[in-house]
């Protein structure tokens, strides 16, 4: 059984910075890529980063040269550095284990509320 635990959300400015952590559970964490998605109120769950097992990372869009994802193997955790924050980044965020082309989620954390506001 895997698990995810995420960590770091809280109210940040806008131009503020957070970083998110996921830590993993069990042994299988190196071998498998990994990401973060988001899901504002009353819209879909996108796609944010993800990063493969050996380092190959991927960014949507509207997050790109703001947000970097890291993963340190050692410590079965992965992180979502979030900087130039905006309003627009406000959602829940979530980690998840997964792999395949495209990108299938198979385990996911409990999430992690991000709110950037004055």
């Amino acid at each position: 059984q895997v698990q995810l635990v995420e960590s770091g959300g809280g109210l940040v400015q806008p131009g503020g910075s957070l970083r998110l952590s996921c830590a993993a559970s069990g042994n299988i964490f190196g071998i498998h890529a990994m990401g973060w998605y988001r899901q504002a109120p009353g819209k879909e769950r996108e796609l944010v980063a993800l990063i493969t097992s050996v380092g190959r990372t991927n960014y949507a869009d509207s997050v790109k040269g703001r947000f970097t994802i890291s993963r340190d193997n050692a410590k079965n955790t992965v992180y979502l550095q979030m900087n130039s924050l905006k309003p627009e980044d406000t959602a829940v965020y979530y980690c998840t284990l997964g792999g395949g082309v495209p990108f299938t989620g198979d385990y996911w954390g409990q999430g992690t509320q991000v709110t950037v506001s004055s």
